[in-house]
Formats: C-alpha cells, sequence, structure tokens
C-alpha cells in the first residue's frame, strides 16, 4: 500500500533538501578486449563499451522524468587499464584517448579505470600506465584515473607511492592552464574496493561479472535537516537514530532507482553505495550535519567524534533498507566539494592534521585537497604514505586526492566548477621526508592481516 506521507516527504527532501542519486555507474569487463595489437585492443573496447553502455544515459533520464529523482550523474568503470596493457604493450595513453571517445559517444560525465593494483608489487603493464597517467589525464576530459598502493593483507607499496608522489605534481603541471584539473581526477588508495561507483577511483574489479549496474546515492542535506529539527539537547544516542532511519530512507530511494536501471537496461544489479557525497550546494555538506551536532565550526575538538557516529549510522540505516551495500558507503570529507568544509578551511579551523584524524572513521581519506603549488613530490608522497597506513591498520579504505596548485599559496584558490567545486590552497607541513620516501621497499602487513 503506497503511504502518502512517505511520498510527500521524499518529495520535500528531492525540491528542498538536495536528495538526488549522485550516480548509476556502469562497471563493464574488458578482459574480453585484450588483444597483442593494442589497436585491435582499442577496437574492441569502443565496441563493446558503446554497445554495453549505449541507453545507460537515456534510462536514466527517463527515471528522472518518471519519478522526479535528480540523477546527477551517468558513469562508467572498465577493469583497469594496466592488464591490457601487459596483453598489448605499446603507448598506455591510446587505451586512455579511446575511454575518452567512448565516453563522449555515450555521453556519460566520466569514465573511470585508468587504474593500476599495485599493494604486492608491479606486474606486467603495471609500471608503464603509472608513469602514462599525468599524460593520459592531461589529453582527456571524461577519464579518471586510481591506484592502490596497499592493502592490510599485503602492506603498503613504498615505491609506488614515491612514484604516485611525483605523478600527482606532474599531472598539475601539465593541467596548470586548466585549474590543475588532471590531479583531480586521480585517486591513491589503500584498500581499494572493486565495486565504487564514485570517481575518481571507480573501476571494474575483476571479481565483478561482465556488465553490472551500481548506484550512488547522497544526501547531506536531508541528514541536515532532519537535525536542524531536533532538540539543541537531544542526547548524541538519539541523534544516531535520527541519522539511521534518515539513512534508511534515503538508501531505500537509491534500491529503487538501481532497480528500475538495472531491468531497463538488462543487466544485473550491484550495490548501492550509500555514502553521504556533498556538493558546493549550501546545506548539502557533511560539515553542516556536524556543526549541527553542537560544533561551532567542522574541525573543532569533538568533530572526529561526530564524523565516527555520522558514519555508523548511515551504514546502520542504509544496510536495514538494500539487500546490497557495497562500494565505499559512509561519509565523504572533500574539501573543495563541501561548502561548510570550504568554509571552516578558510577560518583556520580545518586543517590537514584534523582532516587527517577525521579519515580514520570516515568512509574515504584526504580528498579534493588543494595544496601550495611548490609542494615537492616527497611532501605528498609522505602524505600518501600516512594515510595508506590509517587504511592498511584500521582495515578501510582510505584514498588521497592531492592537487598542488601549481603557481599559487595558501590563501589562493582554485576553480573547477561543477561538482568539483572550488578548492582554498591549504597550509600544509612542509618538512622534508625525501630520506624516509627514497628507501622505498614496502612496508610490511600488519599483524592483523592473519586472518585466515
Amino acid at each position: 500500500m503506497i503511504n502518502v506521507d512517505n511520498i510527500l516527504e521524499t518529495i520535500k527532501m528531492i525540491n528542498e533538501e538536495d536528495l538526488d542519486v549522485r550516480t548509476i555507474t556502469m562497471g563493464i569487463s574488458l578482459l574480453d578486449c585484450a588483444d597483442a595489437d593494442i589497436d585491435k585492443s582499442c577496437e574492441k573496447i569502443y565496441n563493446k563499451i558503446t554497445t554495453k553502455a549505449k541507453n545507460l544515459v537515456a534510462v536514466g533520464e527517463q527515471i528522472e522524468k518518471e519519478y522526479g529523482i535528480p540523477i546527477i550523474n551517468k558513469r562508467i568503470s572498465v577493469t583497469p587499464i594496466s592488464m591490457l596493457v601487459a596483453v598489448s604493450g605499446g603507448d598506455p595513453v591510446k587505451y586512455a584517448h579511446v575511454l575518452e571517445k567512448c565516453a563522449q559517444a555515450v555521453g556519460v560525465n566520466f569514465i573511470g579505470g585508468y587504474s593500476a593494483l599495485v599493494q604486492k608489487g608491479c606486474a606486467a603493464g603495471d609500471r608503464e600506465l603509472m608513469e602514462s597517467i599525468p599524460r593520459a589525464l592531461a589529453e582527456t576530459e571524461h577519464v579518471c584515473a586510481s591506484v592502490n598502493i596497499g592493502s592490510t593483507k599485503a602492506g603498503i607499496n613504498m615505491n609506488a607511492v614515491e612514484l604516485m608522489g611525483r605523478k600527482i605534481v606532474e599531472a598539475s603541471e601539465l593541467t596548470k592552464d586548466r585549474q590543475c584539473i588532471g590531479a583531480a581526477k586521480l585517486v591513491v588508495f589503500c584498500n581499494a574496493p572493486e565495486d565504487n561507483p564514485f570517481m575518481a577511483g571507480a573501476f571494474h574489479g575483476v571479481g565483478e561479472p561482465d556488465v553490472v549496474l551500481h548506484v550512488g546515492v547522497s544526501g547531506p542535506g536531508v541528514v541536515r535537516a532532519a537535525l536542524a529539527k531536533a532538540p539543541k539537547d537531544l542526547p548524541m544516542d538519539e541523534i544516531a537514530d535520527l541519522i539511521k532511519k534518515t539513512a534508511f530512507k534515503i538508501t531505500r530511494m537509491g534500491q529503487m532507482v538501481g532497480n528500475l536501471a538495472s531491468e531497463r537496461l538488462g543487466v544485473p544489479f550491484g550495490i548501492v553505495d550509500l555514502s553521504l557525497a556533498p556538493t558546493p550546494a549550501v546545506g548539502d555538506s557533511v560539515a553542516y550535519i556536524l556543526e549541527e551536532m553542537g560544533l561551532d565550526v567542522c574541525g573543532a575538538y569533538g568533530t572526529t567524534a561526530c564524523l565516527a557516529m555520522l558514519n555508523d549510522a548511515v551504514k546502520k540505516g542504509g544496510v536495514m533498507a538494500s539487500s546490497s551495500v557495497g562500494g565505499l558507503s559512509g561519509a565523504f570529507i572533500p574539501v573543495s566539494e563541501d561548502a561548510g568544509m570550504i568554509e571552516a578551511t578558510r577560518k583556520g579551523v580545518l586543517t590537514l592534521e584534523k582532516l587527517e584524524a577525521m579519515t580514520a572513521v570516515c568512509s574515504v581519506g584526504l580528498d579534493m585537497i588543494v595544496v601550495p603549488g611548490y609542494t615537492s613530490a616527497s611532501v605528498i608522497s609522505g602524505i600518501i604514505a600516512d594515510e595508506a597506513a590509517i587504511g592498511m591498520v584500521n582495515s578501510k579504505t582510505t584514498a588521497v586526492r592531492l592537487i598542488p596548485a601549481i603557481g599559487k599559496d595558501v590563501g589562493d584558490e582554485l576553480e573547477f566548477g561543477g561538482l568539483l567545486g572550488s578548492g582554498p590552497v591549504m597550509k600544509i607541513n612542509q618538512t622534508d621526508c625525501s630520506v624516509m620516501i627514497n628507501r622505498k621497499g614496502k612496508i610490511p602487513a600488519p599483524l592483523q592481516s592473519l586472518k585466515n
């Protein structure tokens, strides 16, 4: 039986509280596109993607119109391209160009999977792909890249950490005339999930079906609105319960959209990623949720505790609403994409050190953080190593998406536009760590990796 109150509540969440489905992402395996001839491989890739995803955007728009639910992004993730490079050899950037061609042909916002998984070391194709990432991102508009440099089971590949510090700087340098956008499309992971629908870190894992549809829901504004109506003296456990109930409603909508899109596209439904993904829109902010809990500004003492509770409550509520929760699932804290985070950073309350502490309890990591353009590659590698260590020891996904703002200093800003927003250049500790980074090798897996 249809409950009119529930319908009206959902309409209000969409119209007034920025509720949306952030993305429907089609994962496509390219394993059957591998070929010793790189040009033939690219031809197979184009044919497969444009066939499998030809109706993705149209179906998403159709569901939007029929149900009035905004679906902000339609995206594609593919098998890590380093695996195809291993077979074909040649210039990996050719694969980036064909992915860009596919994205333009089917009309998606982003295509992810220009990726390598090197947590235990480089196999054939991995090194070549990582070396090519800056050029691939500079020469394309829709292609996103990611590299998994560590895991709880494997430890941290410090050779890859050192290399990725240099590649992040290079990606910014090559796109300095475009607000250093190259680095904004590159994520370095520890414990990367194979079914993540969110960019820039999405790739199609080898354990996934040939084609699958994942959904990423959002709704920080809905959670904030619910907390704003609560009494100011409401105990924290009751706030957690309120968040759980709200997350249930948000996820239920995502599950419905995923089922509809899956049925109409004729592909299996994968997971709902119930992450609270903010936008630069005022009110659609994870930082503002934390402030509704009683913090004067996000970054004050108590922020990490509030974020931990928020992340846990979102997952508990979401799991009850969907039969298949996956991806990252929790609360994102990307600085440039969150109006409240931007404001707290400008005030000097939210620092990189506080953000690092927060990443120990949230769903991702140091995301969309703009640093001074003179920041050295070794300092960036040190940040990656620290963040990977948090993920490795805590058996959770952590990630780093840093953007060195070439030619800019603390107090300046980069303007990305759209969902990527604007990023104030943050002050960071520039103390040299190059001797440690240049040791390379690996950081062994922690004792908690031995679970068999």
